[in-house]
């Protein structure tokens, strides 16, 4: 791409024209495809977008031929991440130009940016022929009984120097998918006819593909240039957008992405329908939807973004099925029914709990537990001056009245999964906790630094404290989470969070809208909460892998980086305490039955994630597959046997029994109904969901911290009372 852009500017440089004919590639006869042109409205979007960037981003960026250089590579990864369609001559012939795409962009000239775009929809266009060709006359002659392999990541491997060379991936690629389906139980016509119409879906919607989808890629490459977080929304994705944000959305409450030729879930709406299910997972690829509880499922692998969320979406009360590849690397498809539903308010509002943690005295020590799933407020409701409006922070001060008449000794607040939200609530909820002083501090893209402070000197529960937080605790929630720390108000547990510690805004462009980075979060103590999170005092094992899911998963991504710490009265310290927490924590992990299961999931997923070959043997393949469902089923079992549950005879059973559960407690009948249905197996299968294995190691660190504290305190009192 870049040596297209180098080929214009030089062009316009030596003062000689250069049509825009010259630009599109031949079109190879049988394909069909027909290029598409720049329009003078992209032309006057990329002045506004570019504008803002270079004078409204948070990195200040030149539009020099460093950027140029970025801009190319972050192009080719978007348009063949897996280096199957692009020809070596293709990519040569587009580098020959990597330093020249900041005087395109600085004229507006979209021309080069069209040329790459149309070199892809045809060798894409290419590959779909190819393989509808080989179905047609070679779909029967494929076998299963060989030694072939295919590469699952491709993401550095060569570029090919010839279609022949494409030619055989692509027949390994089809071996590949034609062995799924067969090992799913479906006969050879059925692959084929299967097959035969994913492909010519496929062909015809890069036939149908319009100059819009062309900008829309190019100019996502320029804004991914500046920060992962920055983006351009063409006018259809500013309408998926504002729908997303709404809080009044009807459908599964996932938030997905394009990845390769599939849709990846990124992160589940908290209260959302997907969320409840507990099927669906951040990382999971959804290759199919079906309508209804009984209705085919449609093949989306290649489909465009906005066409699978338009089948995910629906009206409240209906059923979707998704068709997902499990990000646990075991390659087995499974389906999930997820009835779509309006994520409400009130379902993503804090809510309380008790749990009771043995003491180590014989007795139990009475916590609270908040679960906040996001940061909100009804903005509207304040507005009119409405005395009961919804906010975390007046949610979590009634809840906490409610446990201190309980007598609770501490109290949990859980942050998991807690993406974030209003940035005013988490200050607000921070003064909860400590005298007035900061809680975060954000520096503006011209280096201004505002503090956001609690301005109300009373501390409104002053008692032990712990905060749990994850991989998908971010942005309002590590602001949180790191002022607590901070300011020594109490324990951070848990796992390393996401990372996210930017700012961004919208702004309208005559043709679509911006969402652009403006400013950077810092905690009290100066450091940045980009990149790197919050790092907890205590750690605990997490099956979420840093490389896929976390700002520094994230190419582009802004750095960690200190400004000067804020002025603030420390409200205590864990210091002195941590060694001994931290020891005692370790022990207790060691041979827990629910740890070593975690630390035992995690070395498998480690370990299937570094094989990157499939066979292509279909007696192999099945081997693979029952041995690793043998190996899980070993895992779960013996967690089970160390807890004295009931063992199981296969995977499919857990399915069953959890499938059981969920059906019997969204059966709407009333609390003893559900009780007179329930199964042991069901019972059992509850027992397991509710279970919560990190929540509980957080209230027994709790507990440990409470006892610990009494001594410091009895120590220091006998040693006050021993002073003349």
């Amino acid at each position: 791409m870049h040596s297209v852009f180098k080929t214009l500017v030089i062009t316009i440089l030596l003062g000689t024209t250069i049509s825009t004919q010259a630009l599109i590639p031949d079109v190879v006869p049988g394909t069909e495809f027909e290029p598409v042109q720049p329009t003078r409205q992209h032309a006057r979007v990329t002045q506004q977008i570019m504008t803002h960037l270079l004078r409204g981003h948070y990195d200040h960026q030149r539009l020099d031929d460093r950027l140029s250089e970025r801009v190319m590579n972050i192009v080719l990864d978007q348009m063949d991440p897996s280096r199957s369609y692009l020809l070596a001559e293709d990519v040569a012939s587009f580098r020959r130009y990597q330093h020249s795409l900041d005087d395109a962009l600085n004229r507006s000239d979209l021309r080069p940016a069209f040329f790459m775009y149309n070199r892809l929809q045809q060798r894409v266009s290419e590959r779909l022929s190819f393989l509808l060709t080989e179905l047609k006359h070679n779909g029967d002659k494929y076998r299963f009984d060989g030694d072939e392999t295919l590469e699952r990541d491709r993401e550095d491997a060569p570029w090919a120097v010839s279609k022949k060379e494409l030619d055989q991936l692509w027949r390994k690629r089809l071996q590949n998918s034609m062995l799924n389906l067969k090992l799913a139980g479906k006969e050879r016509k059925e692959i084929i006819e299967l097959l035969e119409k994913r492909y010519q879906n496929q062909l015809n919607r890069i036939h149908q593909n319009t100059a819009e989808d062309g900008y829309q890629l190019f100019m996502n490459a320029v804004t991914h240039a500046f920060d992962p977080h920055t983006q351009y929304f063409s006018p259809r994705n500013t309408e998926n957008f504002n729908i997303n944000m709404s809080l009044s959305l009807q459908g599964i409450g996932a938030v997905l992405q394009s990845e390769n030729e599939y849709t990846k879930v990124v992160k589940l709406v908290p209260a959302g329908p997907a969320d409840k299910t507990g099927n669906l997972k951040p990382a999971d690829k959804i290759i199919g939807v079906g309508q209804s509880d009984n209705g085919s499922i449609v093949d989306v692998i290649g489909w465009r973004l906005d066409e699978v969320v338009d089948l995910i979406r629906g009206p409240k009360g209906t059923t979707v099925r998704l068709q997902v590849l499990p990000s646990d690397g075991t390659q087995q498809p499974k389906v999930i029914s997820i009835i779509r539903d309006e994520v409400k308010l009130e379902e993503q509002s804090a809510q309380k709990d008790i749990i009771e943690v043995p003491n180590g005295s014989g007795g139990t020590t009475k916590l609270g537990v908040i679960d906040i799933p996001t940061f909100y407020i009804d903005f509207k409701g304040r507005m009119e001056n409405k005395p009961d409006y919804r906010s975390t922070t007046r949610d979590v001060r009634r809840l906490i009245n409610q446990l201190a008449q309980e007598d609770i000794d501490g109290l949990i607040i859980d942050l998991r999964n807690n993406g974030g939200g209003s940035l005013e609530e988490a200050v607000s909820l921070t003064g909860l906790f400590i005298k007035e002083g900061p809680v975060v501090q954000v520096r503006s893209n011209r280096g201004r630094v505002e503090i956001l402070p609690d301005a109300d000197p009373s501390v409104f529960y002053n008692g032990p404290l712990t905060v749990l937080v994850n991989r998908l605790s971010a942005s309002a929630s590590e602001i949180f989470a790191g002022a607590i720390q901070d300011y020594g108000r109490g324990l951070v547990v848990g796992g390393q969070t996401f990372g996210k510690g930017t700012v961004q805004s919208l702004r309208s462009l005559g043709h679509g809208q911006l969402k652009i980075t403006q400013a950077k979060f810092y905690r009290v103590s100066g450091d940045s909460t980009q990149h790197q999170g919050v790092i907890p005092d205590i750690l605990f094992p997490s099956l979420f892998d840093k490389e896929k899911i976390g700002e520094s998963a994230l190419e582009e991504a802004l750095p960690w980086d200190a400004i000067r710490p804020a002025d603030h009265t420390q409200a205590g310290s864990m210091k002195d305490v941590l060694p001994a927490l931290r020891q005692q924590h370790q022990q207790r992990i060691e041979d827990n039955p629910d740890f070593r299961y975690l630390r035992q999931q995690k070395a498998l997923r480690e370990e299937l994630a570094q094989q990157t070959l499939l066979v292509l043997n279909e007696k192999r393949r099945k081997q693979e597959q029952e041995d690793i469902e043998q190996r899980q089923l070993a895992l779960e079992n013996e967690r089970r046997k160390a807890k004295g549950m009931k063992l199981l005879a296969s995977l499919d059973d857990l399915e069953e029994q959890q499938d059981n559960a969920d059906s019997v407690q969204g059966s709407g009948a009333p609390p003893e109904a559900q009780a007179d249905t329930d199964t042991p197996e069901a019972e059992e299968a509850k027992e397991h969901a509710v279970e919560d294995a990190l929540l509980d190691e957080a209230g027994r660190i709790l507990v440990d911290y409470i006892r610990l504290n009494k001594r410091q305190k009895a120590s220091l009192t006998a040693q006050s009372s021993q002073q003349p």
